[in-house]
């Protein structure tokens, strides 16, 4: 029995063709998408922002009111509330705001989450409260200053291994790439103001790794080509290593999208933005790795040489040394 082919065996498409095209608008978009982090800036969950955050279940109820609950939230006059389906249609996170001053009182924050919950009780009956928490304004920077430490070092880390592994230049394709995929996505979660918390920089993470596997599985063929294929021009070697990996990457990436497309259309609310990052950052990796690491390959000067130990100069006196002995035999 024949297995399914999604791609045929003997592809020739010429991806680099439209490198420059496609590599200048990855910068426009990078460009863009730090643009909108920078003046529109991230709608950050408590995690970030700091404030109070009640959660509750209405259990008589098959569906939470969510457009009523903050409105009444909102008349208490702690500010907008962000009310959101959390884990079921009859469950919500409710967070708000807290007034200055108020995060170093614990008691006066959690006097504050009580008032929300006890507005609620009274107007909906069996309502029960699965958690009143405080996040200060001092934890949310200690969270957001932790979440940009470990995105800068997961991103240096893998720039270093590329580069023990293979060459200088493929370290920096793939920081440029790995660049470019964590910026749009910011710039993605800014432009649609979906919310940014700590399970957000998980998916980020998790995205990196993808995105780093993908790269290594064309690097890896690249690096055989080279020493395969000496006089080959070097675009069109990338070419070929990129279409002889072509069906591993369609697979891979097929597999992921078909289980994150039923979580993102129909999953909870609270894993929403967790999925469509991963989901978004599956299209972006991919495309990333083919239109920007590999063309940063060329433009660093790489060819059929990289990958050939250089002759030392004690190699060239102890080849002297011993076409002197041959000869001196003869």
């Amino acid at each position: 029995m024949k297995l399914l082919k999604l791609v045929p065996a003997d592809t020739n498409i010429r991806f680099l063709k439209l490198r420059v095209p496609l590599f200048s608008l990855s910068v426009l978009l990078v460009i863009a998408s730090w643009a909108l982090v920078l003046t529109q800036g991230l709608n950050y969950g408590v995690d970030f922002a700091g404030g109070q955050e009640v959660r509750l279940t209405f259990e008589e109820l098959e569906e939470a009111p969510i457009g009523e609950l903050r409105s009444k939230v909102a008349d208490l006059g702690y500010g907008s509330p962000v009310v959101q389906e959390f884990g079921a249609p009859n469950a919500v996170s409710i967070r708000v705001p807290l007034p200055e001053g108020v995060e170093d009182q614990p008691g006066a924050a959690t006097e504050i989450g009580n008032e929300v919950v006890n507005t609620i009780s009274s107007e909906f009956p069996g309502v029960r409260t699965d958690g009143n928490d405080t996040v200060s304004g001092k934890v949310a920077e200690e969270f957001q200053t932790s979440a940009i430490l470990a995105l800068g070092l997961a991103m240096l880390g893998v720039a270093l291994y590329i580069w023990v592994r293979f060459e200088w230049q493929f370290g920096v394709g793939a920081l440029f790439a790995l660049f470019h995929d964590v910026s749009l996505t910011l710039g993605m979660f800014s432009l649609f103001q979906l919310e940014f918390s700590l399970q957000i920089i998980a998916a980020i993470l998790a995205l990196i790794g993808y995105s780093l596997n993908d790269t290594i599985v064309v690097f890896d063929r690249i690096r055989e080509n080279l020493k395969k294929f000496r006089k080959m021009q070097i675009p069109e070697l990338l070419d070929l290593s990129m279409n002889e990996t072509l069906a591993r990457t369609v697979m891979t990436s097929l597999t992921l999208l078909v289980a994150m497309l039923p979580l993102l259309f129909f999953g909870p609310a609270s894993l929403f933005g967790l999925v469509a990052a991963i989901t978004f950052g599956l299209f972006v990796g991919t495309y990333s790795s083919v239109y920007l690491a590999s063309p940063i390959l060329i433009w660093m000067g790489v060819n059929s040489d990289s990958f050939v130990p250089q002759e030392t100069e004690a190699d060239r006196q102890e080849n002297k040394a011993r076409a002197a002995a041959a000869r001196s035999k003869a």
